[in-house]
């Protein structure tokens, strides 16, 4: 059986993946896409489980210290992790995973996962972020501040990523990222196991 490819995806704060990824997950609906852990509330609309597993910050350190993170990092004031043993799961039973994390957690992965696909979602331009990030209306001055703060930070990862997505619409964002899944399918490594033995 083939093995699940994991593709990682990072993206700016105020890039739009919450958008793109749910309307990814719409048209494949046979992807898992996996909850991530956080100490951070949660924003309006958000449920527990679905978005997160919301979790005090007590409750996220007895996992550190069970080791049951792929990774884990702080951002912006909060912690956020992925369960190992969720993601390996569903890879061996060849379920594409998608794993939506900051880019300090994208490089422990690419670490821990080598073989881990991974693509940075970007706005056409540094202005179109600051505009998404001041229309959005959830955050305050100084914590939009902090986020494109972290945004140039951020910036400077770019190159360790396999692809680079532009959020210019919707639609040509989800459409390349399904491309991108397509495509790391076919990869030779993926197929040869079918003529094994031939």
């Amino acid at each position: 059986m083939k093995r699940g490819t994991l593709l990682v995806v990072s993206g700016f704060s105020g890039a739009g993946k919450g958008t793109v990824l749910s309307k990814v997950l719409e048209k494949r609906t046979d992807l898992y896409y996996s909850v991530s852990f956080t100490t951070r509330a949660p924003r309006t609309g958000e449920q527990d489980g679905v978005n997160y597993h919301f979790v005090t910050r007590e409750a996220f350190q007895e996992r550190i210290d069970r080791g049951e993170f792929l990774e884990y990092a702080e951002y912006v004031g909060n912690f956020y992790g992925t369960s190992m043993a969720v993601i390996r799961e569903k890879l061996d039973q060849g379920v594409d995973v998608i794993l939506e994390i900051e880019s300090q957690g994208a490089a422990k992965v690419r670490q821990k996962m080598p073989e881990a696909v991974s693509l940075f979602l970007v706005p056409p331009s540094f202005e179109e972020l600051s505009r998404r990030l001041h229309g959005r209306g959830t955050d305050s001055e100084e914590v939009i501040q902090r986020r494109l703060a972290t945004a140039r930070k951020e910036a400077k990862e770019l190159e360790h990523y396999d692809y680079i997505v532009i959020n210019d619409t919707i639609e040509n964002a989800v459409g390349e990222i399904l491309a991108i899944l397509v495509a790391e399918g076919c990869r030779k490594e993926r197929r040869l196991e079918l003529f094994k033995g031939v």
